[in-house]
């Protein structure tokens, strides 16, 4: 096995990772929780809005 492909198939699975990764955290299904978690640095108490 050559290095540069395994350079290559390394690459190609952190691409994955990353494109899941952002997958998840901009899908639609996820916004309402995403927005309402970013209130709570804002409360006194730290219970959830």
């Amino acid at each position: 096995m050559d290095i540069n492909f395994l350079r290559s198939v390394i690459m190609l699975a952190a691409l994955a990772a990353f494109l899941g990764v952002v997958w998840w955290a901009y899908a639609p299904a996820r916004r309402a929780r995403f927005e309402r978690d970013a209130l709570l640095p804002l409360n006194d108490d730290g219970e959830r809005p």
